[in-house]
C-alpha cells in the first residue's frame, strides 16, 4: 500500500473519530435519551462541543477532496515521493487542526488547516505532472 492511500486511510479513521468527543461530551450535558432520540430541541452546542462539533464537519468537508485526489493519483499511477508527502501533510495538519480546533487556539488552527491545503496541492500537483 502506498503511503498516499494509507494516509487516506488513517485520515477516514481521524474524520470517525472526530464524532467522539462531541458526542460524548453532548451526551455528558444533555443526556443519552436526548442524544438517542431525534435530537429536536437539543441546543446548539457551545465552547469545546461546539468546537469539537466543528472540527468534525470541517474534516469531512475536507476529506472529501483529499479522498479524491489520493485516489485518481493512485489509479493514474502519479503516486510519488511528492504525493506521499503532500497525504502526509494533509493527515498531520488535520490532527494538529482538530487538536487545536478544540483547544480553542484559533491562529495556530488556521496554519494547521493550510497546512492540509498544502498537502492537497502536493498531491494535486503529482497528478497534473502525470
Amino acid at each position: 500500500m502506498t503511503t498516499d492511500l494509507m494516509m487516506l486511510v488513517w485520515s477516514a479513521v481521524l474524520c470517525v473519530v472526530l464524532a467522539l468527543p462531541y458526542t460524548l461530551g453532548m451526551i455528558g450535558h444533555v443526556g443519552l435519551p436526548k442524544m438517542a432520540g431525534n435530537r429536536e430541541g437539543v441546543e446548539i452546542p457551545e465552547g469545546w462541543m461546539g468546537r469539537a462539533k466543528r472540527a468534525h464537519v470541517n474534516m469531512i468537508e475536507s476529506l472529501a477532496p483529499f479522498a479524491a485526489l489520493v485516489l485518481v493519483a493512485h489509479v493514474i499511477g502519479a503516486a510519488s515521493p511528492n504525493s506521499a508527502l503532500g497525504a502526509q501533510l494533509f493527515f498531520w495538519g488535520r490532527v494538529a487542526h482538530a487538536v487545536l480546533y478544540i483547544a480553542g487556539v484559533p491562529w495556530a488552527r488556521t496554519a494547521a488547516w493550510a497546512v492540509s491545503i498544502v498537502g492537497m496541492v502536493l498531491v494535486l500537483l503529482a497528478i497534473l505532472s502525470k
